[in-house]
């Protein structure tokens, strides 16, 4: 299901995607620094999912069975797949976390591009798993043909960003999908989709049709982007029964939160807080790509709520000096160093780092 159709099955796309008219985005308050640098919402959660929160404090003497099962459901339908596709966690964090001790023990080898998310590289290490790194191209794009020469039948798991983190940047449909076809005859391919719902590029693609076919391939996502839960910590995996059974059995964290299911559940049902949450986005995504390409630096074509830009300077010095200015920016992704990610905040907080920008480069 690519994102379009996502929209589309949510609970106003019957009758046409119409906004109610009381809904509208609430930005955080902000304490302490302003924070551009870890890729949250700065929009969420929906009115609907701090309802859900609230109504759920009645059930905090209860384990969260149903609610897990409810959301399970909710995610199995969507996706025309079984609940027994579906594997909750704490975050995507912990579904890559439980994907890396499946594959990664004892002394397994793992391969990414680079740089990418760092979580289930991290965690690999962490075990004893040998990661092997391919650089992105010269266009900072993930390499997926170096990545598919380089899958040996010794790699007993390939993880593949797209969107990616820190670049933004994305590899179309048709070249994934043939990447995921020929590779996953040979290994395991996880496909972290945690910025899916913020993509609205004709040519991207979910792979999670290739779950439905009984591939060997992984699909994980997130609520803490686009659904505005990161600090809930909600996500889900997709895979074949097997490899779900699989994985569950390196499950870290015992359940998530009866709050965090609830707030779940109704975000996973709430398009009109996810298409307005976007829009506001995209614009400020739009105007922080505007602005730093006014000032000749280079900007990767973004399809997530955050940008990746040259500094032409060193990132390490660059932070430092943003945050004596009350602002939070990405750190350092080697071995882009002169490079900066910077998450997409509000109107208020871009027209703020805009101003620190300008102070700066002066």
């Amino acid at each position: 299901m690519n994102r379009r159709d996502w929209i589309r099955t949510g609970s106003a796309a019957a009758a046409g995607f119409v906004v109610r008219p009381t809904l509208r985005l609430v930005p955080r308050q902000t304490r302490g620094p302003i924070r551009l640098h870890s890729n949250e919402n700065p929009y969420g959660p929906s009115p609907a999912a701090k309802q859900a929160m609230t109504s759920a404090f009645a059930e905090a003497n209860l384990y969260p069975s149903d609610a897990w099962s409810d959301l399970k459901k909710l995610i199995a339908e969507r996706e025309h797949l079984t609940p027994d596709h579906v594997v909750l966690g704490a975050g995507s964090h912990e579904v890559l976390r439980m994907t890396a001790m499946a594959y990664g023990i004892p002394g397994g080898e793992v391969l990414t591009g680079y740089p990418t998310y760092e979580g289930l590289e991290g965690y690999a290490k962490s075990i004893g798993a040998h990661v092997h790194r391919v650089p992105v191209d010269s266009d900072l794009n993930l390499d997926l043909e170096s990545m598919a020469r380089r899958t040996s039948q010794a790699i007993k798991l390939v993880f593949l960003c797209n969107p990616n983190n820190p670049t933004g940047t994305i590899r179309p449909a048709s070249e994934v999908r043939a990447f995921c076809e020929d590779v996953s005859r040979r290994t395991v391919v996880l496909v972290d989709e945690a910025y899916f719902e913020l993509v609205d590029d004709p040519a991207y693609e979910s792979m999670v049709d290739l779950v439905r076919s009984g591939e060997n391939i992984i699909v994980s996502r997130t609520f803490s982007k686009i659904y505005g839960l990161a600090g809930l910590r909600v996500g889900y995996g997709l895979a074949r029964p097997d490899i779900a059974d699989r994985l569950r059995a390196y499950r870290t964290s015992s359940s998530v939160n009866i709050l965090g299911l609830r707030a779940a559940i109704a975000a996973y049902q709430d398009p009109e807080f996810v298409q307005l949450s976007r829009d506001r986005i995209t614009a400020a995504r739009t105007f922080a790509t505007n602005l730093v390409e006014a000032f000749g630096r280079k900007c990767l074509p973004s399809h997530t709520n955050f940008i990746f830009f040259h500094l032409g300077s060193d990132i390490v010095t660059f932070r430092q000096q943003m945050e004596k200015k009350g602002i939070l920016v990405g750190r350092p992704f080697p071995p882009f160093l002169d490079w900066c990610r910077l998450s997409i905040g509000t109107d208020s907080e871009m027209s703020m780092f805009a101003k620190a920008y300008k102070d700066l480069l002066r």
